[in-house]
């Protein structure tokens, strides 16, 4: 059996990769940096990225990462 996510994690994963389909890769690190860019999830204070909701964050990145390795076959 596979994991649940929630409606909110799937919508903006999906979201976020139909509008930067270059930007998403099979790679979770890579993936996490560009949801923390994309989205209001982290800050920029002096030039260094401050996570407000990292969990969340998380949870966004592994779900696109998964997605964009099921869609691509990598």
């Amino acid at each position: 059996m596979g994991n649940i996510r929630q409606t909110y994690i799937k919508r903006v994963a999906i979201e976020l990769i139909r509008h930067y389909p270059n930007d998403f890769t099979g790679d979770f690190a890579q993936n996490k940096q560009k949801v923390l860019e994309l989205t209001d999830l982290g800050v920029v204070v002096d030039g260094k990225m401050t996570v407000h909701y990292k969990k969340l964050a998380n949870r966004i990145a592994g779900y696109a990462t998964r997605y964009v390795k099921r869609k691509r076959g990598t």
